[in-house]
């Protein structure tokens, strides 16, 4: 199988933290492999971070904010993405 597009959909959440990095590095190692389309629903806002060419921030269905990560990290423009960030970097 080669997909187009892989769909990651909270791959992390329910493991154990010293497996999340094995994980997360897992999918790395596919995205410099291949020229796939990754598509990663996630809390891990650190990988994101690094990892995206893209973020977007939902809520309740809804995208409320689309940028580059440096954009949205540094200067998010909806307030409900500031509170998130806030909440999930802060720990």
């Amino acid at each position: 199988m080669r997909p187009q597009v892989m769909l990651f959909d909270e791959v992390t959440s329910a493991l154990d933290p010293e497996v999340v990095g094995e994980v997360l590095s897992v999918i790395r190692d596919i995205a410099h492999e291949t020229s796939m389309t990754m598509l990663l629903v996630t809390h891990e806002m650190r990988f994101a971070r690094s990892f995206a060419d893209r973020v977007i921030y939902m809520e309740h269905g809804v995208v409320a904010e689309d940028s580059p990560p440096d954009v949205i990290f540094e200067n998010p423009t909806n307030p409900s993405t500031r509170n998130f960030l806030r909440a999930v970097l802060d720990h």
